[in-house]
């Protein structure tokens, strides 16, 4: 059995003859960004191969590595496979990341009377994991946790655990619940850590969470939402013990989870429409959760419905050549202009990557200072005149064009970076229009637009708007609700007819798939259009 040495931790791991690099790390507890869940086209589970005898296959895509970087040693190590004593340095460092756990709450909710107690309040996202701690007597949240959700080594995107589920069946299913159950254990150590309180005087809990982040926190098989109908298992609210799943507080303590309306409008998504009471509104609000999915309800003066796009992870800083999560050191606002670049970066520190609102603040640039064209194509190379200030900032790269945001580290934007945007831009803007198609009304009509989630409440209306995720007629009428799913848990929490309220709430809601609407491929197509 090959042993892995790893320099930086000291720590040595050992597989099977052939087996996965990747796979061995992540299992030891070792960092490794793995968007793509080993398939070999993210580019972002660079080490470096010290010594060793090891394998790498040739028909994977290395899209974003260089023959000269794979010459220093450099590899994927989801390509990796070993077959002798190999030591490796990891190049990656988990940084802490800033989560969002704060946001609106309605002025005239009444919590229930308890006389004591300690409860939770937790948010499960896909990328994020918020936990706040309640005191039960005064609704208090007396602490609060977060972290980066656990089942990242299994992928960044819902699809991409669903599709390891699919390879794996149960034994999946089995590590992906313990992944996420694990997240919530060390999170309420953290929380009542702060406090000085045992954890195990925690007797009530409220989940909110995506519809497949759900299934696997019960152990629910998820693959039903990754193919067409994508119907779940289950809609309903849940009430079950915190020890059935392995959840350590309270022996008799019991975990509440909110409803969902489809495979791809969760109970995060039923508990910001409460907060916001969409049902009551009489005006017309659009309500956008933008994340890796951007999910949307459309109030009609109190008649909603609702629909999911595909967004992909780009707008959370993923699947980007520099892109990263939103950390210190993360460019999250660019100027550009003939003076030079301006970058702002999170913390203040030295920029190392782009996070989401990055992203798009440089595409907002480049496209008001025509180094993009409103189709999402570099402006060509010999097309620029040699006194053109734009000129020192454009390289070409055999023959594709790239933008150098910063040069120690090396920061680009790429063409292919463009389109993963222009991508999610198209996704978002056509399940806008699709709504309000739907409901008969036109942009002119909506009153209010509220914009929910870890993303949505970094994103300036100017960015959103310039680059076209939302529409121009909107200016001046968003409203930043933050973590609305949080509130929506803490709400069910503190609340017996909030949970009823929920739950008739989810029965109201109307979703359709875009897929099925009139001319749907040609509205995304034009959508996509900067």
């Amino acid at each position: 059995m090959p042993d892995i040495d790893v320099v930086n931790t000291g720590k040595t791991y050992s597989c099977l003859s052939g087996g996965s690099l990747l796979r061995t790390l992540l299992d030891g507890g070792e960092f490794i960004d793995n968007a793509c869940n080993g398939v070999g086209v993210c580019g972002k589970c660079k080490i470096k191969i010290v010594s060793g005898n090891i394998s790498q296959p040739v028909d994977c895509e290395l899209k974003l590595l260089t023959a000269a970087e794979l010459a220093d040693g450099i590899r994927l190590a989801c390509m990796v496979e070993v077959y002798g004593n190999t030591v490796v340095e990891l190049l990656q460092m988990e940084l802490k990341h800033k989560v969002l756990v704060k946001g609106y709450m309605p002025d005239d909710f009444v919590p229930d009377s308890h006389e004591s107690g300690y409860g939770a309040a937790i948010d499960i996202g896909t990328t994020t994991v918020v936990t706040a701690l309640v005191d039960m007597k005064s609704g208090d949240e007396i602490a609060h946790a977060s972290m980066v959700n656990a089942q990242k080594s299994y992928g960044l995107d819902v699809l991409t655990r669903i599709t390891y589920e699919y390879e794996n069946g149960e034994k999946g299913i089995h590590e992906l619940q313990d992944a996420i159950v694990g997240s919530i254990n060390d999170m309420l150590d953290e929380a009542c850590a702060k406090v000085d309180i045992d954890r195990h005087l925690v007797e009530h809990i409220s989940v909110a969470a995506n519809c497949t982040m759900m299934h696997m926190l019960l152990g629910v098989d998820a693959r039903s939402i990754g193919k067409s109908p994508f119907i779940p298992e289950f809609k309903e609210a849940k009430t079950l013990k915190c020890a059935d799943i392995g959840i350590d507080v309270a022996p008799d303590a019991e975990l509440y989870c909110l409803p969902q309306v489809s495979g791809y409008i969760g109970a995060d998504i039923v508990a910001g429409a409460y907060v916001c009471e969409l049902d009551k509104v009489d005006e017309n609000v659009l309500f956008i959760d933008i994340g890796t999915n951007g999910e949307i309800v459309l109030s009609r003066k109190g008649e909603l419905l609702c629909c999911s796009c595909a967004a992909g992870p780009a707008l959370e800083g993923m699947n980007i050549s520099s892109g990263m999560r939103a950390a210190d050191g993360a460019i999250e606002d660019v100027f550009v202009s003939e003076n030079g670049i301006e970058l702002h970066t999170i913390g203040d520190k030295k920029p190392i990557g782009i996070c989401g609102s990055g992203i798009l603040a440089i595409l907002r640039e480049l496209l008001k200072t025509g180094i993009v064209t409103k189709r999402g194509a570099f402006i060509k190379y010999d097309e620029i005149a040699d006194d053109d200030w734009r000129k020192k900032y454009i390289r070409l790269n055999g023959s594709k064009r790239e933008f150098v945001m910063h040069e120690e580290p090396e920061i680009l934007v790429t063409q292919g970076d463009v389109r993963q945007v222009q991508l999610a831009k198209g996704a978002i803007l056509s399940g806008f229009i699709a709504l309000l198609n739907k409901a008969g009304i036109g942009m002119e009509d909506l009153d209010c637009v509220m914009i929910a989630g870890q993303f949505g409440a970094h994103l300036p209306e100017d960015s959103l708007i310039s680059v076209g995720i939302l529409p121009e007629a909107v200016r001046g009428k968003m409203k930043y609700v933050g973590n609305s799913s949080k509130t929506g848990a803490y709400m069910a929490l503190m609340s017996k007819k909030a949970r009823q309220d929920i739950e008739q709430l989810a029965d109201k809601m109307q979703y359709f798939e875009l897929a099925e609407s009139d001319n749907y491929e040609r509205l995304l197509m034009k959508a996509s259009i900067f």
